[in-house]
């Protein structure tokens, strides 16, 4: 049995510092175990969502031309400069700056109307988006990606190239920026994960997960499971965890390793064994 009172590790504040005003700390208070925000994820998304692409689908899903979303109108057209390699771009409209816009690329694709679109958010070429998604402030989806849907980015978060996510929560900063799988997982503040990381989410066996800490195992039953990594977690490339896994902040897991299930703490190194 599961002594809540001594398994103190598994609640949500021992895996992400959020402050009371930040806008999921409700969300986070709502959960007694860390794995329960995988239940919360798309509840949550319907709670908040403020869709903003309907005018862009008007036109159809493939975007056929370059669109900003500013100050709360959708304006089509626009100019464009991409500024380096940090992703950060500027727009403008017949000579008129647009600071603060979002920006559709052409080649991108809006699959429905449940997509909220954040200030500053990039979506590159050859992306797909399927609702219900928000992509916060400042958020990157690069070329390639695919989100599948129940995704949350809070903020500045990569969604990048050939990266697929579904039913995932990223927190501030946490970047997926190359080839990663991203089911059923939350990734904490400045999350890093290096190129090729897969974060796999289906058991194949019927068996329960389970966790042990403090001398007590937890047993968990959920179909999908993928990772919950703690704040400033980093995995090195072609890394790949197993259905089923708690990793609290400040890990890091060494390239080509395979993560077993199970419970990580605080600043572990993770390598092969």
């Amino acid at each position: 049995m599961w002594d809540a009172e001594n398994m103190e590790c598994f609640k949500p504040d021992k895996f992400f510092a959020i402050a009371e005003s930040h806008p999921l700390a409700g969300m986070l208070a709502e959960v007694e175990c860390v794995w329960e925000l995988l239940l919360s994820i798309k509840p949550t998304i319907r709670q908040i969502i403020k869709p903003n692409v309907s005018e862009i689908l008007k036109k159809g899903s493939l975007v056929t031309e370059p669109v900003a979303l500013f100050d709360g109108q959708t304006v089509f057209g626009v100019s464009f400069r991409l500024d380096g390699a940090d992703g950060r771009f500027v727009c403008w409209k017949d000579g008129e700056a647009l600071p603060g816009a979002a920006l559709i690329l052409p080649g991108a694709f809006l699959a429905d109307d449940r997509i909220e679109i954040g200030p500053g958010v990039l979506v590159e070429t050859g992306a797909m988006i399927k609702g219900p998604t928000v992509l916060g402030q400042g958020t990157e989806v690069r070329q390639g990606a695919y989100v599948r849907g129940s995704v949350l980015a809070v903020a500045d978060c990569v969604i990048g190239h050939a990266t697929e996510a579904k039913n995932t929560l990223l927190f501030q900063g946490a970047k997926a920026g190359h080839f990663a799988y991203l089911g059923d997982s939350v990734l904490g503040q400045d999350v890093n994960l290096g190129a090729g990381t897969k974060l796999a989410n289906l058991k194949m066996l019927g068996s329960p997960f389970r966790f042990v800490a403090d001398g007590q195992t937890q047993e968990v039953n959920l179909r999908k499971f993928g990772a919950i990594m703690g704040d400033r977690v980093e995995t090195g490339c072609n890394s790949v965890t197993s259905p089923g896994v708690l990793i609290a902040p400040g890990c890091k897991i060494l390239p080509n390793v395979t993560v077993k299930s199970g419970y990580y703490p605080t600043n572990t190194l993770i390598r092969a064994k």
